[in-house]
């Protein structure tokens, strides 16, 4: 019993570590914005926005793999979760990309950025 409990602390404290690293890449790139990220365009928006929800979605998928204990379910199971939830997630991130950037053309005459 004791080293089943051990093991789960050990691995709370490994999912901790990587989400925590990964929040504290995001909050650098967040505060330092690189110009050669942020100032240029790639498939209609900035590197750095890309680099945000690559980041974001790992650890999405990282807290649904850890905290939902989708490591045991069946693989059918986690693949239905785990792919309806991201294909979901880029689709919105998609949309609201194509949104903002149709706003800001349309915009930009009448509004200083």
């Amino acid at each position: 019993m004791a080293a089943h409990a051990e093991s789960n602390v050990k691995r709370i404290w490994i999912v901790f570590g990587v989400l925590s690293l990964i929040t504290i890449v995001e909050v650098f790139l967040g505060i330092d914005k690189p110009d050669i990220l942020h100032l240029t365009t790639f498939l209609g928006t900035s590197p750095l926005n890309i680099i945000f929800i690559i980041l974001t979605l790992f650890k999405a998928y990282g807290i649904t793999w850890a905290f939902m204990h989708m490591e045991s379910e069946k693989k059918w199971f986690r693949r239905s979760v785990v792919w309806t939830a991201v294909f979901l997630i880029i689709y919105l991130v998609t949309l609201l990309l194509i949104e903002g950037d149709y706003l800001h053309r349309v915009l930009s005459p009448l509004v200083k950025w």
